[in-house]
Formats: C-alpha cells, structure tokens, sequence
C-alpha cells in the first residue's frame, strides 16, 4: 500500500508530461497511417458508419455525401503518403500535414457539423506544432525517375482502389457489369469522364467523385515530384578525391578497403581535423558506410561524429558495411551502435605461398593443364600499359560483365585504367589462336587497386565466357607469383559472407542449428555467391580476416540488407525516365570510359 500511491503519482506524472519529444514524429507517423486508413475506409466502404467503428468514424475529416466522401478518401490518402515522412521528421511532410489537419477539421464542421470531429483532427496538429523542432530533417537524394515511379505506383493504387469503389455498392448497381467494365469505368473515373457502370440513386456521383480524387491525387503528386527541385546524391568532387588520396599515401596500408573510398559515386564527410574521413552513399533512407574511416586512426572519432550528425540531420539510418575489427571497436564506442559479424576477408601473404603441397594440388594441376592449352600470363601496372591496350581491357571487361548493371559498392572501385590509379594492378590471360576474338588475344582480366604500399585488394575479375575454365585461378596465381617484383608483400582476394557458419556448419559436430544455417546459406547460394566464394578463396589457403557491419537496431537490419543489395547492385530499382523528366544538370565527373564491374568480390 505504501508503494501503490507512489507509483500511481510516477504514473499520472507520465501520462500528463506526455512522450520524449523524441518520440514524437514515430508517434504522429503511426496516428497518421491509422488517421488515413480508417478516413480511405470511411470513403470508400458505404456501411462504414453502421459498423461497431461508427464512434472512431464520427472523428475522421470527412462525410459520406459525395463530395465529402471524396474529400474523406483524399484526405486518407494523403495522410498515408505523409505518414512515412512525418516518423521520419521530414520538414517538408510536417509542413504538409499542418496543413491538411486543419482542412479535414474544417470539413468536419462545414459539412458534418461534428465538433468532436474537429478536435480530435486539431488534438493531432497539437504535437506537429509543439513539437515542431523535432521535425527538422533535410531531403533526401532524389531526381525525377522518382516522378514515374510514383504515377506507377500511384496508377496500380488507385486503379486497384478505384475497383473496390466500383464493387462496393452490390445493391445500388444497375445490372451485372462485367470485371472489364468496371475496370474500364475505373479508367474513366481516373480522367474525370463517366464509365459504362450506373448506379441508382446519387451513388454515381459517390463513385465519380471519389474516382476524380485518386485521379487527381495521382495527377498532382506526380507533377509535385516531377518538377520540384532536385537534391542529387553526393558525389566525390576533385577536391575531395586529392584529400583522400593524401591520406592514403599516409593511412592507406592500414585497411584494405581504403582505395574503394575513391568510388566517385561516393559522399564523404571529413574530420575537423581534416585527417579523417568517412565515405558514404545514401540508399532508401540509409546511409552506409563502406569500410573503416580513412586516415589518422586519433582522428576517426571526429569524422564517425560528423557522419553521424548528416545522418541526424536528414533523418537516415546509419550504417557500415564491411568495416575491420578495430573499425568494429571504434564505432560501437564512440556512437552506441552495434556491430554483427558479416564475413571474412581472404588475405594471402605472399611470403607463404607456394603451390607445393597436398593442400594446393588442384590449384596447381589446374594451372598446369592451362598452360599446357596455350595460355601465358602478363602482370603489370596501370601505368605500364599504352592507352590503346587499356581501352581494349576497358571494353571487354565491360562486354564481359555478367549482369545488366554494374556491380559494387564497399568493395569494388567502378572503373579500369584510369589515369589517376597507375598504381592498379591489372593481370591478364592470352591465347594465340588462329581465329583472335573481338579483343586479339585477350581471354581474362584481374584488376587489383593499391593496398597501401605493400599490398593490393582485388577489384573485378573477368572473362571471356568462350575461354577454358580456370583463367581466375591462373591469373590470381600469376599475380602472387610476380607480386615480389612489384613490392607486395600482402593480397586481398574476395570477401566470403558468412564464412565461419559455412566452415563450422560443415564439420562434425557442428548443432541442428548451425547445419540448419548453413543449409539456408547453401540454398541462397543458387542467387548469391555464398558458398562458391568461400570454397573459392579457400583454394589458395588464406588467413581469414572478419568484417562486420555496423548497426543502429535489430530491427534496422532488414532495411540495411536491402539498401546494402541495391547499393551492391544486385537489387536495380530505377525505372527508365521520359526525356523531359531526366535531369538537365551537368553530369558528375567520371571516368572517360564506361564504367566497370566487378562480378565476384561484392557477390
């Protein structure tokens, strides 16, 4: 009893101080999605105010005459389209709503006469404005292909919608239209022109008006994003990429990753100091970061703490992808994220290699039989090799690619033979034949970017489809075997996602659960090179180094993953654009030849 009345005070106490301000926009957000499905319920489904739901009903904007009904839909639309926004604290989707909340509570009054209906709407635009600080995220990334991808998606929406509308009103129908007259009523509606379907009564003027409103919804969102002001992507400027650079020759031996932060299509946020930086791009709301900052390792904090700023600041998710153990350490401390492990790296020390050995006889066997068939090797710098044969490795490892669009992010550099990268590696494979394909004598291509000043990374591996098997073996062989000359001591090869649950799921021993993980990752294997990569690497008997990704929240994860496919380029969600919706900026600097893509290290 003594305890009972204290907790109760700490309890009211809570209730009348009300959420976090932090809180707010997820609260607002999620009271809007319901605001507006229950107001496109209230607008669409004619029995809506007799069900048990009549009391929530009464407080929605809108009525169910026809022009209400129509307003009551499009109001609900709209609240759902704001209703991401708004949690995410978008600036522009609170503007909005301030907005449209007042309006449905004016319509509340006018048209129903419902004053609880107006305060209910009003009590929501309370927290929009008392809160307002807390909706302060900047836009993000976008251009015009997004204008056509919202009529798409808008067009299936209302379209779909519009069908139910069509289909609700059984006893107010004139006959039994058929599924394709409806549809066809449907279009019409969209346009604002009278279908083939009747009704009795002023239920045609319902189905009409709330037609007009998903078509002029659809019409009006879609000449909004087409024409608005664009927010390209951050891309990596001159300065920026001299910047980098001097902390490579400085930093870069630490993290074999660190040449890829010269990616062009690449942000990057630098340190106050200026002896740090962390690349980044921004993919559906995410901002990922590949690899371990660049630079002063003292320095780090300061640019993981102006990440994190931009990623507050525009309201996005952060994350890294493929950092170090002691990029792992040093950005769960200094920003509370966690970190998962994602795979390990393969790193062969070129010390140690040798093709002696039971371990390696397949490799050697395979190398062997290659070179019995004709082929010879060459390794060597970028900037040993003349402008034409670098356009001939340009453009084959371009008709070479495996896929429609290109490939990498964390871990691939997107581009062959530039000028700036003469310390790139490039090996590759010929074969004198009687009949020379399109590329002379040119079977298969190895490129490797610079690991500090010791060591190279592997970027993109290619080959001819006709060319015998085995041309990947033979040139990682060559490579190792001519690295001495060069100065390297250390190889990057490709990264294995889940590494370890493959290896210890493999053994005996290993728990239901462990073989049941591992089952699910061979499976996955059929789409991602999951288990391929690992037996691959395993073959040239590397020390394994784990990566990790770093996290804000379990429950970001899913939504990291599919941002992290995209950014890969295993998931391609850009749709091609009219010409008067593309964009008329000057394009980003890049490299004077198509761009290239690595098939098998970002797999």
């Amino acid at each position: 009893m003594s305890g009972g009345v204290p907790r109760r005070s700490v309890l009211v106490r809570r209730i009348a101080r009300g959420p976090r301000p932090e809180a707010v926009p997820a609260l607002v957000g999620r009271a809007c999605a319901l605001v507006g499905l229950l107001d496109v319920a209230a607008g669409v489904f004619p029995r809506f105010r007799h069900s048990r739901m009549h009391t929530l009903a009464e407080v929605l904007p809108g009525s169910f005459g026809p022009f209400v009904a129509a307003l009551s839909l499009s109001a609900g639309v709209l609240l759902l389209l704001l209703a991401h926004g708004l949690k995410r604290g978008k600036r522009r989707a609170w503007r909005a709503a301030v907005v449209l909340l007042p309006a449905g509570a004016a319509a509340q009054f006018v048209y129903r006469h419902s004053i609880v209906g107006a305060l209910i709407s009003i009590a929501l635009l309370v927290p929009l404005v008392v809160h307002r600080d807390q909706f302060a995220a900047l836009p993000d990334p976008r251009s015009r292909w997004r204008a056509l991808a919202n009529f798409v998606l808008m067009g299936a929406g209302s379209l779909g919608l519009g069908l139910v509308i069509v289909s609700v009103h059984p006893n107010r129908l004139i006959g039994d239209p058929s599924l394709a007259d409806r549809l066809t009523h449907v279009l019409y509606g969209l346009f604002g022109f009278e279908g083939p379907v009747d009704y009795a009564g002023n239920t045609s003027w319902t189905v009409a008006f709330s037609l007009g409103a998903l078509g002029w919804i659809t019409a009006v969102t879609t000449i909004y994003l087409a024409f608005r002001p664009e927010h390209p992507a951050a891309r990596l400027t001159e300065e920026d990429e001299t910047r980098l650079r001097a902390l490579l020759v400085k930093h870069g031996s630490r993290d074999s990753l660190g040449h890829f932060a010269l990616r062009r299509d690449k942000g990057v946020v630098f340190s106050p100091s200026g002896k740090a930086a962390v690349t980044y791009r921004v993919v559906s709301g995410v901002m990922l970061a590949s690899g371990d900052p660049i630079g002063d390792v003292e320095a780090w904090p300061g640019a993981i703490e102006r990440f994190m700023d931009e990623a507050r600041a525009h309201s996005w998710t952060p994350a890294v992808m493929g950092c170090s153990e002691t990029g792992g350490e040093v950005w769960t401390r200094e920003t509370g994220l966690d970190a998962l492990e994602l795979g390990d790296e393969a790193v062969v020390d070129v010390a140690d290699f040798s093709l002696a050995g039971r371990a390696m006889r397949n490799v050697r066997q395979m190398v062997k039989r290659i070179e019995r068939a004709g082929y010879e090797t060459r390794v060597r710098r970028v900037r040993d090799l003349g402008e034409a044969e670098l356009e001939r490795i340009r453009r084959a490892a371009e008709d070479w690619r495996g896929t429609d669009t290109e490939r990498g992010f964390s871990m691939a550099l997107g581009r062959v033979g530039d000028p700036a990268d003469g310390d790139c590696l490039i090996a590759t494979a010929h074969k004198a034949d009687e009949l020379p394909g399109p590329y002379g004598d040119l079977k298969a291509i190895l490129h490797f970017v610079p690991w500090g000043t010791d060591g190279v990374s592997l970027d993109l591996m290619r080959r001819d489809r006709s060319a015998d098997p085995g041309m990947n073996e033979l040139l990682i062989v060559a490579a190792l075997q001519a690295a001495p000359k060069f100065g390297i001591a250390r190889v990057s090869l490709n990264f294995a996602m889940f590494r370890a649950a493959l290896a210890r799921g493999e053994k005996i021993g290993a728990g239901p659960v462990l073989r049941a993980w591992r089952g699910l990752l061979v499976f996955l294997s059929r789409w991602f090179q999951i288990e391929s990569l690992y037996k691959f690497n395993a073959k040239f008997q590397p020390r394994w180094e784990p990566r990790f990704v770093v996290y804000r929240a379990s429950g970001d994860l899913p939504r990291i993953g599919f941002a992290a496919m995209q950014a890969e380029g295993f998931v391609n969600l850009a749709l091609p654009l009219p010409r008067f919706l593309r964009r008329r900026t000057k394009p980003a600097r890049v490299c004077a030849h198509a761009p290239a893509e690595r098939d098998v290290r970002a797999a």
